[in-house]
């Protein structure tokens, strides 16, 4: 009898390694796919095994998958990377095998096709615009009004995303966006946003079932660099259920409805304003956050529907998990980052991680990837939750030296 297998196309260093350790404990043999599998160091570490292919050609994956087959009884196929999600899908398609739409994934992941069919369905929005050269921008801004928000129409971890407060930032931002140095996969598309203002939230969600809302914090604007997560947010239950509402509503139009999606929100004088629609689980630490704060494994559920297996988001307790990333406060080397091991210690820290070494080159860029570790703490209640995070951070440090200049 062949052994059962769940490929995994990519990887991530969020999930990426829960993964596979939720694959083998639901006696799967866990094979990633990947262009770079050196990328993923845990894949080594576990002894997990994994292709080389061309991931971004889906009759590379479907001959692999095919000469995966003689060996193997493929259970399902799947990704923690919204990027090749799509792919995923017809892959899926292609062996007959559960998955995501991969028309309702591609709309979802281009920012502005998201937009007009949230609009179409009446839900929440910023007001927006479609802008492809400077000229284009400039007038979108001047009818929206400043500040506004710029980003990439396709695009990832707030890459490329920043509020724009007056004319010089919106011209520098502008170029940036269309400059060569910012690479993108597609021809330069700009999504021109009203500032939505008020507190952020996002809401897990599992097939059409909401798990629960996340009150999330940012760093210093003009970036949106995540600062710290909560779970639950502290809303009021008529609160939480508008949220919930709108993010269900916002999955539906979008024709998700399958796996996961993650819904960000803003709640401002006209109540939730949908930011965002991600057709994948949350980022980085946040379904650990999920599985502290409520005893739900998205992970294995969501390996459980893709394997055609019953899945289980009844709700074990209710406690409060949250999140709070370091980021990185200047440009240069890595001297040294400690107190990490301190920081474990603190009763109530479940999760230390840090994302860099000494010796590291640190450029920031205004996103996800400025963080250069976190920590999660756990506890039955938000004040003490808040408390350890703040705590277990303080203990960690760290020194960054500036670059060399010429002739150094």
């Amino acid at each position: 009898m062949k052994r059962r297998a769940l490929i995994l196309v990519e990887g991530t260093r969020g999930d990426g390694l829960r993964y596979v350790q939720a694959a083998r404990h639901l006696g799967l043999n866990p094979i990633t796919l990947s262009s770079d599998p050196s990328r993923y160091h845990y894949l080594v570490a576990e002894g997990s095994e994994a292709i080389r292919v061309d991931t971004d050609s889906l009759d590379a994956l479907i001959r692999e998958c095919s000469r995966l087959r003689e060996s193997y009884d493929i259970a399902g196929i799947t990704s923690a990377l919204e990027s090749v999600y799509a792919t995923v899908g017809k892959l899926c398609r292609h062996f007959d095998l559960p998955g995501p739409n991969p028309a309702s994934i591609e709309r979802c992941c281009d920012k502005f096709t998201q937009r007009q069919l949230l609009a179409d369905a009446g839900l929440p929005i910023p007001s927006y615009h479609l802008a492809a050269n400077a000229v284009e921008v400039e007038r979108a801004a001047a009818d929206i009004g400043l500040p506004v928000i710029l980003k990439p129409v396709v695009g990832i971890d707030s890459i490329g995303v920043r509020l724009c407060r007056n004319v010089d930032e919106l011209a520098e931002h502008t170029a940036y966006l269309l400059a060569d140095k910012h690479k993108l996969r597609s021809s330069p598309r700009i999504l021109v946003e009203e500032f939505a203002q008020g507190p952020l939230y996002s809401t897990d969600i599992m097939g059409n079932e909401a798990i629960g809302t996340c009150a999330a914090e940012c760093g210093l604007l003009p970036h949106f660099v995540y600062r710290e997560f909560i779970h639950p947010a502290p809303l009021t239950d008529d609160e939480n259920e508008r949220i919930i509402d709108v993010s269900l509503g916002s999955v539906q139009a979008l024709g998700l409805g399958w796996g996961p999606s993650l819904v960000e929100a803003r709640w401002t004088k006209r109540g939730p304003v949908v930011i965002e629609v991600n057709p994948r689980l949350a980022g980085g630490p946040s379904s650990r956050l999920v599985q502290r704060a409520y005893g739900v494994d998205l992970v294995t559920e969501h390996i459980k529907l893709v394997i055609g297996e019953e899945w289980d988001l009844r709700k074990r307790h209710s406690h409060s998990a949250g999140a709070r990333f370091l980021i990185a406060d200047r440009d240069g080397i890595l001297d040294w980052i400690s107190g990490d091991n301190q920081a474990a210690a603190v009763p109530g820290v479940v999760e230390v991680e840090l994302y860099v070494g000494p010796g590291t080159p640190l450029v920031r860029k205004g996103d996800s990837r400025d963080c250069i570790g976190h920590v999660i703490a756990a506890s039955p209640s938000q004040s003490r939750t808040a408390a350890i995070l703040e705590r277990g951070a303080n203990l960690i440090s760290w020194s960054i030296s500036p670059f060399p200049t010429a002739g150094e």
